[in-house]
């Protein structure tokens, strides 16, 4: 059984940092590609950033490009994601997702605020 935990949320100062850990267990972490997605109050799922199944591909949305960074340690099967410089309106509730095949599951996610 796919399980993913997300952690690392908190509330943190515009300006500020964090960083979120994603523990995955129940399939081949090394062999499968991840992303990060997030949802905002009131609105739908947004595409955050990729990574490939070794770490040597990453993507990153516009919004978040320069900002944040996306990484994986395979032999510790996680996923993380750093993020720098945080606006108020990353504020949000961030998954982890794997990608297998056709299908993606996303774990129960960490919540983000952003705030003075």
């Amino acid at each position: 059984e796919v399980q993913l935990v997300e952690s690392g949320g908190g509330l943190v100062q515009p300006g500020g940092s964090l960083r979120l850990s994603c523990a995955a267990s129940g399939f081949s972490f090394s062999s499968n590609p991840m992303k990060w997605v997030r949802q905002a109050p009131g609105k739908g799922l947004e595409w955050v950033s990729y990574i490939s199944p070794g770490g040597g591909t990453t993507s990153y949305a516009d919004s978040v490009k320069g900002r944040f960074t996306i990484s994986r340690d395979n032999a510790k099967n996680t996923l993380y994601l750093q993020m720098n410089s945080l606006k108020p309106e990353d504020t949000a509730v961030y998954y982890c997702t794997v990608i297998r095949g056709t299908t993606e599951q996303k774990g129960p996610g960490t919540q983000v605020t952003v705030s003075s």
